[in-house]
């Protein structure tokens, strides 16, 4: 597939064929409707969900979402209390049992047996979450800067911004904030940049706000961490096909983790890309076609 031409003059504009959904969720204290993007062909039995990470958004796999709609239907849900989605009132609620739980719920109302997943940070997360379990839909899965060992320190970093709430003058200034702050991601073009920035944000009394209930902190201050957390023996029991993809500046995913998952568990294929840290965004073409390669070696393209 020819990944560069299939990119080539669409630098953030979604096409037409980018279509907005909702599906109603349910949680301990109430409702929730979680929103997502979908392409490609709406009757395709192939699937392919797209996860981000802890504060950003569907719209981040706009990129990978174009280049692979050919095949699948992508569907790149917003995590509950992030971009379009709604957020929960009882804020110690955002965790990893409400977020399996919808991705379940997504994909009843998708009508699909089986799914791929590529999965960003939190995203990778919740994939490892589901593929773990006992008749999972999930056939081949994509963890992209993450693994079953996280490290204090990456998540002490996380938490230095998660939960704080600016308001930007205009666009310009919520760019160079996001630039700061996600300078882990490596080098994008002005117009990536300005990509991720268009849909991280929305207006607000004053200016502009980021997309996410800052309410997801309390996630990190109701469980302090005093040593690295440890999920091997979650990901022991991933069976299916599993590409992992790191950043090879990442402080999340270190490089001997990388190694051990492709020695234990699903034994997971790795792909590292230099100059990026924490973590690499998949908007590129070498990114998407690592991607792509893995997600499609069973289908003949």
């Amino acid at each position: 597939m020819d990944l560069l031409k299939s990119l080539s003059g669409w630098m953030g504009s979604p096409p037409s064929q980018m279509r907005h959904r909702t599906v109603q969720c349910a949680g301990a204290h109430g409702l929730h409707r979680m929103a997502y993007t979908e392409w490609g062909d709406p009757s395709n039995p192939r699937v392919l969900v797209c996860v981000h990470g802890l504060t950003r958004n569907g719209r981040d796999f706009d990129f990978l979402a174009a280049a692979l709609s050919q095949h699948y239907r992508v569907v790149c849900p917003d995590v509950v209390g992030r971009g379009r989605s709604e957020w929960l009132s009882v804020k110690t609620e955002y965790g990893f049992p409400q977020y399996v739980a919808d991705m379940v719920t997504l994909i009843a109302r998708l009508d699909v047996p089986e799914v791929h997943w590529v999965g960003t940070s939190m995203g990778g997360l919740i994939g490892m979450c589901l593929a773990s379990l006992p008749g999972t839909p999930i056939k081949r899965l994509v963890l992209n800067d993450v693994g079953p060992m996280i490290t204090v320190e990456s998540i002490e970093r996380i938490a230095e911004y998660v939960g704080a709430a600016p308001v930007f003058a205009d666009l310009d200034t919520a760019e160079r904030y996001i630039r700061e702050v996600s300078a882990p991601f490596g080098p994008l073009t002005d117009a990536q940049w300005r990509h991720l920035t268009e849909h991280a944000v929305s207006a607000v009394d004053g200016g502009l706000a980021m997309v996410y209930d800052p309410g997801i902190a309390e996630a990190f201050r109701k469980t302090p961490l005093s040593a690295d957390v440890d999920l091997w023996a979650m990901y022991d029991a991933i069976s299916c096909p599993t590409l992992v993809i790191r950043g090879a500046e990442s402080d999340l995913l270190l490089h001997e983790t990388a190694q051990e998952m492709s020695r234990r568990g699903p034994k997971a294929s790795l792909v590292e890309f230099e100059g990026i840290g924490h973590a690499p965004m998949l908007l590129d073409a070498r990114q998407i076609e690592a991607v792509s390669q893995f997600l499609l070696a069973d289908s003949g393209r």
